[in-house]
């Protein structure tokens, strides 16, 4: 992919100046010839594919399809993708159920091919609303080329809605998120936990992840992401702390204040996260 995203800075400066150009840098992005071709192919073809088997054996159909869940990892598990598609989403026993990844089942109801109703590739507009969330996966990607947490970013504030719209979003909605890496590393970032908060036994990892959420953003349920405001609120604080495991730079909110304060003798990552938050949030 020859598509190369101008990113001036890290961290929130870059995050705020890219949202900044995001329309432009999305639009050139969306020309490039590997990427426009892969949408087309798509839009002209997927209507004739009837089976999981149909998908699976047209390995340019199965990049969009994959590509648009976040999947890309998996265009050579064709056997595996094929199971989870086959299998649908519908039955809590569903090949695609057994896995906390909820990726799986979303791609499988998209589908719908082991669902009650079947394909759904002959409705109107499938094809725009798949390649639609191809085209945003793969700017992310690109994105994340240069800079991880960026991407990460993104990623969040796509994603969140979702399980803030969810049907229990103070208590099963959690789990999910929980599954879903990219997600979860934005919470555990923004709220400064440690690689050992993994390894608490499930339940109590849900827990304090709402007790942190009410403690910040004022609630436990995740429906408080509805508000454009708090996602933007959780994105500053994931990549404000980021930067700080990385080192302050000039382009690190703060950071004129951080270098007087320091003196020289440098300053505690903790007390350079709570300074830069309590001044930026």
């Amino acid at each position: 992919m020859s598509f190369t995203p101008i990113l001036p800075a890290s961290g929130l400066l870059g995050y705020r100046l890219l949202t900044q150009t995001e329309d432009s840098q999305r639009a050139i992005f969306e020309t490039q010839p590997e990427i426009s071709r892969d949408i087309e192919y798509f839009n002209k073809h997927i209507g004739a594919v009837e089976t999981a088997e149909d998908l699976v054996s047209d390995r340019r159909l199965l990049r969009v399809a994959l590509g648009a869940f976040g999947l890309d990892e998996e265009i050579d598990k064709r056997a595996f993708i094929r199971k989870v598609l086959e299998e649908g989403s519908e039955d809590p026993e569903a090949f695609a159920n057994r896995f906390t990844d909820p990726r799986y089942k979303e791609i499988a109801a998209a589908f719908g091919f082991g669902d009650t109703l079947g394909a759904r590739t002959f409705e109107p507009g499938f094809g725009a609303r798949i390649t639609a969330a191809y085209k945003d996966r793969q700017f992310e990607i690109a994105v994340g080329g240069q800079d991880e947490a960026l991407r990460l970013a993104l990623n969040f504030r796509r994603e969140i809605k979702d399980y803030a719209d969810a049907d229990d979003p103070e208590g099963t909605a959690w789990f999910s998120v929980m599954g879903e890496k990219p997600l979860r590393a934005v919470f555990e970032g923004a709220f400064g936990l440690s690689e050992a908060f993994g390894q608490l036994d499930i339940d109590r990892q849900r827990d304090e992840l709402r007790q942190y959420n009410e403690t910040v953003f004022g609630s436990k349920s995740l429906e408080v992401f509805q508000d454009d405001e708090i996602v933007e609120k959780a994105i500053s604080r994931f990549l404000i702390r980021r930067s700080i495991e990385d080192g302050p730079s000039a382009a690190t909110p703060g950071y004129a204040a951080l270098t007087l304060l320091g003196g020289g003798g440098g300053v505690g990552s903790t007390g350079l996260a709570n300074l830069i938050l309590s001044s930026t949030l």
